[in-house]
This record gives structure tokens, sequence and C-alpha cells, in this order.
């Protein structure tokens, strides 16, 4: 059968294909197979790799702006309670309940965003009202606007985290899933490096926390620039697909692999610590001076962009066994954290930096050889909330411990993680029976 000539070929690797794909519908050729049904020509794989790793790169310049406000401002957000009054169960509250309402949404998020299709106008309203709250800020009078303040940028971030990454998905059958949340992960991190150091800075020239929340309203505002962007250059992703994805009943069941493989993950979560907990030790142990912790925080973000690409590529080559690797590496970061000196602190750093390259990279890109395409905001949202669970309750238990015993932290952390790696194996021999079926 020979194919007419494709109109538009060079507009198409002209604009990186994606925009020009949902302009095509009415002049893209159709060719007739043998049961007399149209079948229309798809661009040419190369062409639609192109479009596909602009897009991660475009989407990841987003995620760049945002973690440079978000991260920027929550390096600071617990002594600007302080400084307004607030106790240490007050400060203690915020965050941890921040960060429960900012996992624990993700899944009816994501579920809106499937059931209506909306990606783009779900993600729209979480990185405003996200990016929206950081420099308010500055202005907030008394600690309970500002605790207000704070636990809304954590719900910004519940809502338009599923979309994104659902939308970083269909990219990932062109680029491959590791490569793909490897890329966007990178330049996540890169921002998420950035953003306290430039806190610092204006502290260092200014000494006032809110003349640091008032210059993180640059990066908020050129998120939403680079959003607006994106959206306008890729209206619908879903376009980078290689096959339109199947559409399923809303009664289809998730697979056994899925729970399987949020089981391992929860209890990765139970055993990584959070950073304010690694910097109070050492500021408890005086390793370091508070003008140097937020710079080791920087060499653990820089760590985590680096292997985030890293293992995206590794995953792509050798699939699930990358995350098992991954899980006894990091294990080894609470011994070397909590009970080594200052040298071995350091390589703890970096080991718990490379734990967060794979949470936000590798692991999600596992998801999306699991769950079909029209149903991963859901599973991404719901994933993301069984992990936050986790982590609440890991945060606790580890917090508990650390009044109790430097010792008993760092075994339960390392093995409440190793316990993990049955359940990916159990995950892996799912998927590959699964594989030789279809």
């Amino acid at each position: 059968m020979t194919l007419p000539p494709f109109p538009g070929r060079e507009r198409y690797f002209r604009t990186g294909g994606v925009r020009s794909c949902a302009a095509w519908s009415a002049e893209v050729p159709t060719v007739q197979d043998p049961a007399d049904r149209p079948v229309p020509i798809r661009p040419h794989p190369v062409l639609a790799r192109r479009a596909a790793l602009r897009f991660v790169l475009l989407i990841g310049v987003v995620s760049a702006f945002s973690d440079m406000t978000h991260e920027g401002a929550r390096s600071i957000t617990g002594p600007f309670l302080g400084s307004l009054g607030a106790s240490g169960l007050v400060v203690s509250v915020v965050a941890g309940g921040g960060e429960l309402l900012g996992y624990g949404l993700r899944w009816f998020a994501g579920r809106a965003a499937d059931r209506t299709g909306r990606y783009w106008a779900i993600a729209f309203f979480g990185y405003t009202l996200q990016m929206a709250v950081v420099p308010l800020l500055a202005v907030s009078g008394n600690w309970p606007v500002a605790a207000a303040l704070i636990v809304t940028e954590r719900v910004g971030r519940a809502i338009r985290i599923p979309t994104r990454d659902a939308m970083t998905a269909h990219a990932a059958h062109r680029l491959g899933g590791g490569w793909a949340f490897g890329v966007r992960e990178a330049l996540d991190a890169g921002g998420a490096m950035v953003g306290p150091l430039v806190v610092s800075l204006v502290l260092w020239l200014h000494g006032s926390d809110r003349s640091a929340f008032a210059w993180l309203g640059i990066p908020a505002a050129l998120t939403l620039l680079s959003l607006v962007f994106t959206w306008r250059q890729f209206p619908n992703p879903a376009d980078l697909e290689a096959e339109a994805p199947a559409q399923l009943t809303d009664s289809a069941p998730r697979p056994p692999a899925f729970w399987l493989y949020l089981a391992a993950m929860g209890l990765i979560a139970v055993g990584y610590a959070d950073w304010p907990l690694i910097a109070l030790h050492f500021s408890e142990e005086r390793m370091v001076g508070s003008t140097v912790a937020p710079v080791l925080y920087a060499v653990a973000m820089a760590a985590e962009a680096v292997a985030a690409l890293v293992l995206g590529k590794v995953f792509d080559r050798v699939g699930l066994r990358s995350v098992l690797v991954v899980t006894v590496l990091t294990a080894a970061y609470a011994p070397l954290v909590f009970l080594g000196g200052l040298p071995l602190a350091v390589i703890g750093i970096l080991a718990w930096g490379l734990g967060m390259a794979a949470q936000e990279s590798i692991i999600k890109a596992v998801l999306t050889t699991i769950v079909p395409a029209d149903r991963r905001a859901t599973a991404f949202g719901l994933f993301d909330t069984g992990f936050g669970v986790a982590w609440f309750v890991g945060s606790i238990l580890l917090g508990v411990l650390y009044d109790t015993s430097l010792v008993a932290l760092a075994v339960v952390s390392a093995l409440v993680q190793l316990a993990a790696l049955p359940l990916l194996v159990l995950t892996r021999r799912r998927l590959s029976t699964t594989a030789s079926k279809g």
C-alpha cells in the first residue's frame, strides 16, 4: 500500500508537532484498509519523538520555576511562623497537616481530571492557587493567616500534580518512561536547588523574611507564564501517544500489580526522613552552622537533579530492576546521616537525594507500565495519596525515634525500606506475567 504525501510536514517539524496535530484533523490524509475503513496517517516517529521531548522540556521548565517558588518559601516558613509567635507544636502541625493535605487530595484531583478530561484547566487552577499564596506571605500579619496560606500552597500543589504527571506520561511512550520523568524531575530539582539559595541571598542582602517572600513572586509569575506558553504549544498532550488510548469503563479494576507496588512504595515512604528532621540533627549535633544547612540541602537537590537523568536512562534499559537497586542504596542514608560524622553525613545526603530523585522519576515511570492511559491521573493521584499518608506516619514514627534513640531510628528506617524489596519482586513478576499473556 502506497501512502500519499503528508501535507504540513515542514510545519510539524517547525512547531514541534502536537499543536499542529490538533489543527490537522481536517487535512490529515487517509487511506482505505481492506475493510474499507479510513485509516489516518500518523506523524513520522522521529518528528513525534522531538515533539514529545519538547513537551517534557517545557513542562520541566514550568516545574523548575514552580519549585524555585515553593521550595524557596518552605526553606524559611518555620522560622517565619516562629517570628509571628507560633509555637513549635504549631509549626509542626502546620507542616505535617499541609503535607498530609498535599498528598491526600491528589486522588480527588486526579479522578476529577480523568472523569472530565479537563487536564489543563485543573492544572491551571492548581498552579495559580499555589503560586498566588507564596508572595501573599509577605503581607500576612499573624501566624494563623500565615499558616492558612502555607496549607493553601500545599493544596494547590495537590491539585496540579496528578494532571502534570498524567500529561508527562503521554510523552513516555515516545521517549521512554524513565527518560520522560527523569528529564522533568531534573529540571524540577534544579528549581528546588536554586530557590533556597535565592532566599538565602535575599536574607543576606535585606535580612527580612517578608522581602524573600515578595521576591519569590518573580518565579511564581514565570511559572504561570511558562504554563500558558506550554498549553498554547501543546493543547492536547494525548496526541503524543503512539496510539490513541483505549477508553475503559469507570468500573474497570486496577491491576493487582498496582496495589503491590503501592504497598512497596508505602514502606519506603515510612522509612524516609523529612529534610527538616535531618537539618534539626545537623543543628543539634553542631555539625554545621545555620547558614550552611541550606547549602547542604542544595547539594541534595543537585544530586537529585543528576540522579534523575541517570536513573531515567537506566530504567528504560532494565525496567523495575532499577528501583530494586536504588532501594538498596538509599536504605543506607539513615545510618550515614544520623550515626556518622560530617563526611559520612554528606554521603548520606547524596543517598537521600538519590532516593528523592527515584521517587519523582522512575518510581512514577513504573506506573505508566501498569495503568491504562485514560486512568493515569486517577492512578497517580491515588498513588500519591497512599504514599503521602505513609510518609506522614513515617514522619511521626521517625520523630519519636529521634527523641528516643538515633540507633533505633537508623535501624528502623533502613529495615522498613528493605522490607519493600519482596513486594517489588512480586510486582515485577506480575508485570512480566501480564506482558507474556498480552
